[in-house]
């Protein structure tokens, strides 16, 4: 078989396998995207769905009397004096007044404890969180009256165990229930009185928590606040449209951060991103759909190798190498909803390589298919594949293997005269 004839047919047997790779890939994203539709709902009504806690609402209160003159009627008839003027009398009637009331001072806690748990094909970064809140209002209004505490939960259908809800040191929960997610309690006030009040309570949610000072996404001020959070977990980050920490520190496996500000007036909040697992499904898929680049740096690195060695590799046994190739993710693509994604990866490529080595074994000696062969199937296969499972290098640990593998065969194939090879009148190894 001439060398031209012999690259088209590598040429052929990678499109081949480039068809059924991206096949399988679509398969895995499909498989993933149903499950992902269906088991969503379902762990958001197990677990709970993003938290976003918002800062209590404050509404001040009080009556104004106002008072006017009117004409006595009896029996729809003007009641008149002696004199014959019209006869009045002063009637005073109360109007009601509000005015929204804003919190002199805010001290927050939340420990997140890092609870992810896997479905099928993927990873749902669900978490516990231990939240308590004190706030004080000083009324500096000159009027007596009411003012109401509004809490809203993150989640009007959420559960909230040990939840307590005190107004200076006493238990009011159990006075006031709440509505839609709402509990208000009433307190009266008079001027310069300062009210303290605390609520706390344990939940539970997924992917995010965060805490919005101001509501209905607005802006806010801030007086005197304070939030700290506690993380068991190291990998920390934060939603969008949410302040950086005013500091950290790392204690134990996780975090202690701290928001601290005197006066500050923001619509953003203070949060945290739950760290996920690698998800199989998708990194099954980008595995998958860059699979052909290394079944195309082995065969090329294999038909030079056989050109300088004088080893006969014919396409058939390339086409059994690319099916080896593809064993390894059609393994990983259906064991790894099943078994931990590590244990996937290692069992896939201790069958694939298993495979390759095996095989040629059998059709070019022990030694290539163990040393060169061997080598280079765990460099452009497990090598390549491992390097999806840190996003973002991808791309460049391909480009760093492209250049490497492009450095080596120049170096090996720069003596070689290819018009003579392609000629079919001398062999590399025969020249040399």
């Amino acid at each position: 078989m001439s060398q031209l004839l012999r690259i088209l047919s590598l040429g052929v047997i990678l499109v081949v396998a480039t068809v059924a790779w991206f096949s399988l890939g679509g398969i895995t994203s499909a498989r993933t995207s149903s499950q992902q539709g269906a088991l969503y709902g379902a762990v958001a009504d197990l677990w709970g769905q993003p938290h976003t806690q918002q800062a209590p609402a404050l509404s001040f209160s009080w009556q104004v009397p106002n008072t006017r003159e009117e004409v006595i009627t009896e029996f729809g008839r003007t009641v008149y004096d002696a004199k014959g003027d019209p006869r009045t009398r002063v009637v005073t009637t109360w109007e009601t007044r509000s005015r929204v009331g804003e919190l002199d001072a805010s001290d927050i806690t939340a420990d997140l404890h890092l609870d992810a748990r896997r479905k099928g094909l993927l990873w749902f970064p669900l978490y516990d969180v231990a939240f308590r809140g004190a706030y004080a209002y000083t009324h500096a209004g000159t009027e007596a009256g009411t003012l109401s505490l509004s809490f809203d939960f993150p989640l009007v259908d959420g559960v909230y165990d040990d939840f307590s809800f005190t107004v200076d040191g006493v238990e009011v929960a159990d006075e006031h229930l709440p509505v839609n997610g709402r509990i208000t309690v009433p307190v009266e006030v008079t001027p310069g009185q300062e009210i303290r009040f605390a609520v706390a309570y344990r939940s539970r949610g997924m992917t995010t928590w965060s805490y919005s000072p101001a509501r209905d996404h607005g802006v806010g001020q801030l007086r005197d606040f304070s939030l700290v959070m506690s993380t068991d977990f190291a990998d920390i980050d934060f939603p969008p449209f949410t302040m950086s920490p005013s500091a950290k520190e790392r204690v134990g496996e996780g975090w202690r951060l701290s928001w601290t500000f005197s006066r500050l007036v923001s619509g953003h909040g203070m949060g945290m991103v739950m760290p996920e697992h690698i998800q199989p499904g998708p990194l099954s898929s980008a595995m998958s759909f860059s699979a052909p680049i290394s079944l195309g740096l082995f065969m090329l690195w294999i038909y030079v190798l056989g050109l300088l060695k004088g080893v006969e590799v014919h396409p058939v046994n390339h086409l059994f190498l690319a099916a080896a190739f593809f064993a390894f993710h059609l393994l990983f693509a259906y064991s790894a909803d099943r078994l931990p994604v590590e244990a996937a990866f290692a069992l896939s490529s201790a069958v694939s390589v298993a495979l390759v080595v095996s095989y040629l074994r059998l059709v070019v000696g022990a030694r290539f298919a163990l040393v060169e062969a061997g080598a280079a199937q765990l460099l452009y296969l497990v090598g390549f594949s491992l390097a999806h499972f840190w996003e973002g290098y991808t791309g460049l640990t391909l480009t760093v293997l492209g250049i490497v593998t492009l450095f080596a065969l120049m170096q090996m194939t720069g003596r070689i005269r290819w018009a003579e090879v392609f000629a079919g009148q001398v062999t590399p190894q025969a020249r040399r």
